[in-house]
């Protein structure tokens, strides 16, 4: 008598809610195994969440794939929606800083505090919730924006500003691990506090006149964290933030929607 035929191991599932877009993110389940986007792995929550994001910068196909412990692979071809980014002009001049010596001699060192932090691995759990902004105010510079400083481009905008008085309370975005509070003013950050959302999601919020969390220190979403300020290279008091999953570059307005002051 033949032996039965084996029955055929189910594949994978797989799946993300949402559209695609430079500098959003999209969430997702999956059924187990190992996660990669484009070949980057990506942690998989044990109930099979899951949170992906792309960089300002990203191409228009990314591919998403999840591979089960047998080998059977489940595979979704991502199509990322491409944006226009405007041009921002900045004539304000900067607030008094260091001169291009003393701001090649303190950068390294800052830089590699802020890639030893974004390193840092914690149990957070913050990238599950709908992220808030730290503060609400007048929407005063986009991310995404190639700005233009007296007439000389710089780079892109990284992140979101909101003006607010020097002294706001600026609050967790998101559940988090405070895993950089800056001793002193960095160059251009100024007094800069970085939290991890866990799922490789972190934010860094910038220009602070005051941190009160230190690092290792777990925080709720809404807890206050700081007081903005003008402190580090700044044309005036607000709060910068900015998102980062696993390096890849994210737009708060899409992550968070609009601030309640803009969106009267």
């Amino acid at each position: 008598m033949a032996a039965p035929a084996p029955v055929p191991a189910p594949a994978p599932r797989l799946t993300v809610t949402g559209q695609p877009i430079q500098g959003g993110i999209l969430r997702g389940t999956a059924s187990g195994g190992t996660l990669s986007l484009d070949g980057k792995p990506v942690s998989i929550a044990p109930d099979g969440a899951f949170l992906i994001a792309f960089d300002r910068d990203a191409g228009p196909s990314a591919l998403l794939v999840l591979t089960a412990s047998n080998g059977t692979r489940a595979e979704r071809p991502l199509a990322v929606a491409p944006r226009d980014w405007p041009i921002e002009r900045v004539d304000a001049p900067y607030r008094a800083g260091k001169t291009d010596a003393e701001f090649a001699a303190l950068r390294p060192a800052e830089l590699a505090q802020i890639v030893a932090a974004r390193a840092k691995v914690s149990d957070a759990a913050g990238w599950r919730q709908d992220l808030r902004w730290p503060a609400v105010g007048r929407l005063s510079g986009r991310f995404g924006a190639q700005r233009v400083y007296q007439g000389k481009p710089g780079s892109y905008h990284s992140g979101a500003d909101v003006a607010v008085p020097t002294g706001t309370v600026v609050t967790a975005p998101a559940d988090g691990v405070v895993i950089l509070a800056a001793a002193r003013p960095f160059t251009l950050e100024g007094n800069l506090l970085m939290l991890d959302h866990g799922g490789g999601l972190n934010s860094a919020l910038l220009h602070l006149s005051r941190i009160d969390v230190v690092v290792g220190q777990h925080v709720r979403q809404g807890q206050p964290i700081a007081l903005s300020g003008a402190t580090g290279r700044a044309t005036g008091p607000h709060v910068h933030w900015s998102l980062q999953w696993q390096g890849a570059k994210l737009d708060p307005l899409l992550v968070a929607g609009v601030p309640v002051e803009n969106a009267r």
